[in-house]
C-alpha cells in the first residue's frame, strides 16, 4: 500500500483552495436569493428596451406566437411604447399616410403619463395591445401578480377608450410557462416577434435598420418596433412604401391570426389547421 505524504505547504494550499470553493459558493447563493427578492421597478429607457430578439427559452413548453404561416404576404406593425411620447404623434401621421393600422403593446407607466394619446392611438383604428402595467420581469411573478400587472393596465386602457385589450406581449421578451398559461387563461394571446427593428439600439443608422427589417419579412411576420425608437421617423415610411412595393399588405395582430383551430410550433409559428 502507498502512503501519500503531503507537506505542510502542501496542506496549507489545499486549505485555501477548500476556502476559496466554498467563499465562491457562499457568494453565489447570496447573490441568488437577493436577485429572486429584487422587487419589480417602474422601468428606464435603457432596462425597457436593451434586450435583442429573444430566444425561445428551452424550459418552456408553451409557447407565445412569432409569426403566422400565411402565404398572402399579410405581415403585422407592432409598435411598443414605455417611455416617452414625443415621436407618436409623427408616427401616427406616417401610418394615416399610407393607410397602414398598427397593434400599439402599452406599458402602464405610459398610459399614466399620457393618457390623451392612449385616446388618440384608439381613435386612429389602431389595436392596443397589453405590455404589463410596470414592465417587470415577467418569469419572477406568480399568477396572482401576473394577473394583476394585466387586469389593472387593462382597467384603465377601457376606461380611456371603451375597450379592454385581447393581447399582451411580454416585457423584455421573457416568459415561462406560467406567464404563457397564465395570461391565455385570462383570454389573451401572448404575442411575440420574428422581425426586430432594434430600433432601440443608438448608433444604428435608419438605413441599418431598413435593411435589417427588410431582408428578414416574409408572409405571416410580426414586426417590432418603438414609439420613441431612433430614426423612426425616418425608416417607417421607406419601409411601409417599400414593403408595399414589393407586395406585402399590413393588418393588425388580430387580423393576422387566422380564425379556428391553430396549433403554435415549437418555433412559435401560428399554424391554422
Amino acid at each position: 500500500m502507498h502512503v501519500i505524504v503531503l507537506t505542510k505547504k502542501q496542506w496549507v494550499t489545499m486549505l485555501v483552495i477548500a476556502l476559496l470553493l466554498i467563499a465562491g459558493i457562499a457568494a453565489a447563493v447570496i447573490a441568488l436569493c437577493m436577485q429572486e427578492d429584487e422587487p419589480a421597478s417602474v422601468p428606464t429607457m435603457a432596462q425597457v428596451e436593451s434586450y435583442e430578439l429573444q430566444t425561445i427559452p428551452l424550459l418552456a413548453r408553451e409557447i407565445p406566437v412569432y409569426s403566422v404561416n400565411r402565404d398572402d404576404k399579410a405581415i403585422a406593425l407592432t409598435i411598443d411604447a414605455a417611455w416617452d411620447a414625443d415621436k407618436t404623434k409623427t408616427i401616427l401621421e406616417i401610418l394615416d399616410r399610407y393607410d397602414v393600422k398598427a397593434t400599439f403593446f402599452l406599458c402602464g407607466v405610459w398610459v399614466d403619463a399620457y393618457p390623451e394619446m392612449v385616446k388618440e392611438i384608439a381613435a386612429h383604428g389602431h389595436v392596443i395591445g397589453n405590455h404589463s402595467l410596470t414592465h417587470p420581469h415577467m418569469n419572477r411573478l406568480s399568477e396572482a401578480e401576473i394577473q394583476n400587472e394585466l387586469t389593472k393596465l387593462d382597467d384603465t386602457i377601457e376606461q380611456l377608450t371603451g375597450k379592454r385589450c385581447t393581447l399582451f406581449r411580454a416585457p423584455f421578451g421573457e416568459y415561462n410557462d406560467t406567464v404563457v398559461k397564465t395570461v391565455r387563461s385570462l383570454g389573451y394571446e401572448i404575442v411575440q416577434w420574428d422581425v426586430d427593428s432594434v430600433d432601440w439600439k443608438e448608433g444604428r443608422s435608419a438605413e441599418t435598420i431598413l435593411n435589417s427589417v427588410l431582408k428578414k419579412l416574409q408572409s405571416g411576420s410580426i414586426i417590432l418596433s418603438h414609439n420613441n425608437g431612433y430614426h423612426i421617423e425616418t425608416y417607417l415610411p421607406k419601409l411601409l412604401e417599400t414593403a408595399i412595393a414589393d407586395g406585402y399588405h399590413f393588418v393588425t395582430v388580430p387580423e393576422l391570426l387566422p380564425e379556428g383551430n391553430h396549433t403554435i410550433d415549437n418555433n412559435g409559428v401560428w399554424q391554422p389547421q
